[in-house]
Formats: structure tokens, sequence, C-alpha cells
């Protein structure tokens, strides 16, 4: 009956009322649990989730804190810069692209060669940025990791490589496939002079970069959860015309099918990578 409701007033829209004081940023949403944590205490736990060890992606100034024990090592040929020799364009031209990249990240292109020390054993390290067109690997990424090994050699250290990237880069054509043949063939001297190299792959490693140099350490380690392949699943799905297993192309599969060696946490990258170091040597 009408009489048993209660009316309720439209409520009145007030425009004096204080906006929040609660800053942004100041919570991360975790992608696995779905938990809300608090950002400070994310970024405390070395960018890993508290709740459920997710690892978030983190960029290369990062990963250099966490592995070097220099604050500032000596960055090394950071004047080795992006040419367009395809003049490509799509929905914007490639010059105009790497421009804004190169704005927003601070660097030329996707990777930062640098020289420094783990627990006090000297390497070179190199280390992609997936911030920049997606850690994607162009001539300019071949030739670092090139001379990155030739350095390497030359100091007779080892070379550590960090990767994160979707792939070869478009927009520089067969130039980009041309570098994964010139970074093996420079890992190749690198082990005819009888220095170790280690890959550490983190989330994402995928296309040209998997094919071929993030897969041909001495020692593969990778990160908990960490996407590696080559194609997407419903490509080789389409292609072998086969159900492919739940989470085969993460770290932990590829593992316990004999395609890494290590799956190590964030926290402990640093140690296991020197005691492995101090093993070669």
């Amino acid at each position: 009956m009408p009489w048993f409701k209660k009316a309720k007033k439209p409520k009145a829209i007030r425009h004096d009322r204080p906006r929040s004081k609660v800053p942004e940023g100041l919570w991360t949403k975790c992608p696995q649990c779905r938990e809300v944590v608090y950002s400070r205490e994310v970024e405390a736990n070395g960018d890993v989730c508290p709740k459920c060890s997710y690892h978030f992606r983190i960029d290369a100034p990062a990963r250099i804190r966490l592995l070097l024990d220099e604050e500032d090592p000596r960055v090394l040929f950071a004047d080795v810069r992006p040419g367009d020799p395809l003049q490509f364009s799509d929905t914007k031209r490639y010059r105009d692209r790497l421009q804004t990249y190169q704005e927003a990240v601070g660097v030329l292109d996707a990777v930062v060669i640098v020289e420094g020390s783990i627990e006090g054993q000297s390497v070179i390290l190199a280390v992609m940025d997936y911030r920049f067109m997606g850690g994607s690997m162009g001539s300019v990424v071949g030739e670092k990791i090139t001379l990155a090994g030739e350095e390497a050699i030359a100091q007779k250290c080892p070379l550590v490589v960090v990767s994160a990237s979707g792939g070869a880069r478009m927009q520089e054509g067969v130039l980009s496939l041309m570098q994964m043949a010139k970074i093996s063939s420079a890992l190749a001297q690198l082990r005819t002079a009888g220095l170790p190299y280690v890959s550490i792959l983190t989330d994402p490693t995928t296309g040209g970069v998997t094919a071929s140099f993030a897969m041909l350490g001495d020692l593969n380690i990778a990160e908990p959860g960490a996407l590696i392949g080559f194609a997407g699943p419903r490509v080789i799905e389409q292609t072998i015309r086969q159900n492919l297993p739940e989470g085969f192309q993460r770290s932990e599969f590829l593992l316990d099918h004999g395609f890494l060696d290590l799956v190590v946490p964030r926290n402990e990258l640093k140690k296991t990578v020197a005691r492995c170091l101090r093993h070669f040597s």
C-alpha cells in the first residue's frame, strides 16, 4: 500500500562539501590478489605485494639500484641515439614518437648500460626499460648491448643483462631483427674469452629478445610470475592446433620444463647473482 511507503526526499547537492585530502597514489591495488595495499609498504618491499608476493614491474633506474653496490654508477654509451632509417610513419611519425618517449622517460632508447659492482664484484650491467616503447629492441638496443659485451671483454669482467621487452621494434623493420644475430655474436665472443654472462628475465620478456640473448645466458634467472615467451598463446594454439596448459608462459612453468635455471624473488636477486658470479670466477 502506498501509505506504508516512506517517501524519500531528494538529497540536495552540496557544492560547499570539502574535497578529499587523501593524496593520489597513496594506495595500490594488487592485480593478483586484488588487495588494496599502502603504496609505501609496496615500495619498501621492493615493489612486491606484501600480501601475495606479486612482483610489480619496475623501471631501469630502480633495477640498477636493486642490483648494484654503487648509488651512482658510471653510465656507458649514453650518447648512442636512434635514427629513422625507414622514414616510418603510422598514426605518428617514428621520429616524433621517439622524441615523445625520450622526453617522458629521460633516456634516448630502451636500454641503459652501466659499469659497477655486485657485492664487490665488477660487472657490466645492461638493463632494459619497458617504459620506452615497451622495451622494444631496435638498432640502438642491439648496438648498446653489443658494446656492453665488448666492454666486458675489455675489462675482463662478467656481463649481466636484465630483459624487459615486447620484442623487436617494427618501426625499424629488418634492422631490428638483425640485432638478434648481432648480440648473439657478441655473446659468443664473451664465451670464447671465458667470461660469464648472466641473463635476468623479468615481466615481460617476449618476442625476438626471448628468441636471442635473453635465453643465451650461462645462467638464466627469472623473477616469479614473469611472462616469458616468443609468440602469444593464441598464435601458438592456432599454429600447433593444441590446447595449451594454463600458465605455460610463466617463469615457474618454464623452470619445471628446463628453460630456466632459477626463479628468484626480487629481494634475493642481488645476493643470488653475486653468489653465482663468485662460483663462475
